[in-house]
This record gives structure tokens, sequence and C-alpha cells, in this order.
């Protein structure tokens, strides 16, 4: 692969030249990488799924340095900006020539990828969207059938990896991040366990579209049958002081973010 990213392209999804939200702390740009493998009910980049804008590295790079005097750093995500190696390496390495700190936003299911961020030291900041069971990892990765135990196994490296570099102070940011839902709270306590002194956020939840009874077990059934639906039944997120409970039950300091109150450290209300 050529150093510089020449001859490589990559499936665009999108760009934000200014953003408050993608990175807590900073001012940084967003670019958003087109395809992803899983299909989250409440994802809000749906749109890019699927579908190719296959766009020159170069161009890519220009977009970032035309906000390079008002942001810091440059958030990667999608989509999903794993699935796509080569042209994300070639922007990180990019955009820390130019002087910002790179951040990604993963569902985890590449470790490869972040094994290869995290080892040529061009990454500073891993956010990974954690899926529970629940949500039946409508996945499909290099062309096999979706699978429980392709995701977990693959998640649960990519937090390794991460979470080893975290820990020996060469990635500077990480977090694990939940999209809580009534229904995957019952997962919580494991994922806590599992991740250890890994920052956690639990984000409140809102689905997009509906999920199948049972979880997803074929991804061209799921879309074909969302697709069918005239009306979506009513769904009202989590509140605020019902996640603040899970974090209690949880026993460890958490941050929480809702549409209403944007982000927020919740510290632990029990006694050691």
């Amino acid at each position: 692969m050529i150093p510089n990213g020449d001859g490589i392209r990559v499936n665009f999804g999108g760009f934000i030249p200014l953003s408050t939200v993608d990175w807590r702390g900073r001012s940084v740009c967003t670019v958003f990488f087109r395809g992803c493998p899983l299909r989250c009910s409440y994802c809000q980049n749906s749109s890019i799924f699927d579908g190719e804008d296959f766009r020159r590295i170069d161009e890519i790079i220009s977009l970032i340095k035309s906000s390079k005097l008002a942001v810091s750093g440059v958030i990667f995500s999608g989509g999903e900006p794993t699935m796509q190696k080569d042209p994300l390496l070639a922007l990180a390495r990019a955009a820390k020539s130019l002087g910002l700190a790179t951040g990604i936003q993963t569902n985890g299911i590449f470790p490869d990828t972040i094994e290869t961020l995290v080892n040529e030291r061009v990454i500073d900041k891993i956010a990974i969207d954690y899926k529970t069971q629940w949500e039946g990892y409508s996945c499909v990765v290099n062309g096999s059938e979706p699978s429980l135990s392709n995701y977990r196994m693959n998640v649960l490296r990519s937090i390794e990896i991460a979470g080893k570099a975290y820990r020996e102070k060469i990635l500077p940011e990480l977090e694990v991040v939940v999209t809580v839902f009534y229904e995957n709270v019952k997962y919580l306590q494991e994922i806590s366990k599992t991740i250890g002194d890994i920052p956690l956020v639990l984000q409140q939840g809102e689905h997009k579209m509906p999920m199948l009874k049972g979880g997803v077990t074929n991804t061209s059934s799921y879309i074909t049958q969302t697709q069918k639906w005239n009306t979506i039944k009513q769904y009202t997120p989590m509140t605020l002081a019902e996640i603040q409970k899970i974090a209690d039950g949880l026993k460890r300091d958490v941050r929480i973010r809702t549409r209403d109150i944007g982000e927020m450290t919740y510290t632990r209300k029990y006694l050691l």
C-alpha cells in the first residue's frame, strides 16, 4: 500500500466540517464511511448501510484540510469505518500528519483494523459501540452467513486490543458504548464485568425501524419485512432516571447520553 494513499479510494458516506458532539471536549470534523455489515434498528445512519460512492483519498483529505482551522481532530464514523481498512489507515495517517487527533466510532467487528491503527500509533480515541445479543447481530462478514458468535468473538477481540493499548497509555482515549433499551438491560451486568476498567457509556436508545420477534437471522428478509410495515408501534425511550437506576446496579461510574441532556458523568450511588 502506498503510504500517502495514492490510488486508494474510499466508499464515502458523507462529511461534517464541524461537530461538537462526536468527541467529548473537542471540536472535530467527521468523515463517514459507507457500508456496514450490521443492521441495527436504532442506527441514525441507515441510509449509508449500503450503496457506492467511491472517492479518491486526496479528495477526502482536502475536506479535512478545509476544516483544520476550526477543529483539533477528526472522527471516522459510518457505516463502519474499520470495514474499509486501507482507506481508513490512509486517512488516519494523513490526519496525523496535519497535526490532528484521530478517533473512530466502530462496532468492533474488524479487530485486525483496530490492531493496525493502534500498532501504527495513528489513532487517539476508539469508541466501541457494543451490540447485545438481543439485537440479533444481523451481519455478514466476508460473505459468511449471519452469526451470533461471529460478532461476539470479534468485538471481544477488539476490546482486548484497545483495552491493552489504553492501559499501556498507547491509546489516549477509549470507551465502550451500549445503546440501552428495555430489552437489552439484562446484558449490561455481563458487559460491564467483561470490559473491566474501560470507561462505559450508557446511551439512550431509540428505534428507527422495527425489530423482528426473536432477533434477526437473515438480513435480506429483515429489510424486506421492515419495508412491509405500514406503521411502527410507538416506542418510548428509557428515561434518564431509569438509566441512572441501571448505572447504580452496575456499581461503577458511567457516562450517560440522552437526547435531552446530551452527555453527563454519573457517579455511582452505592456504599463501598
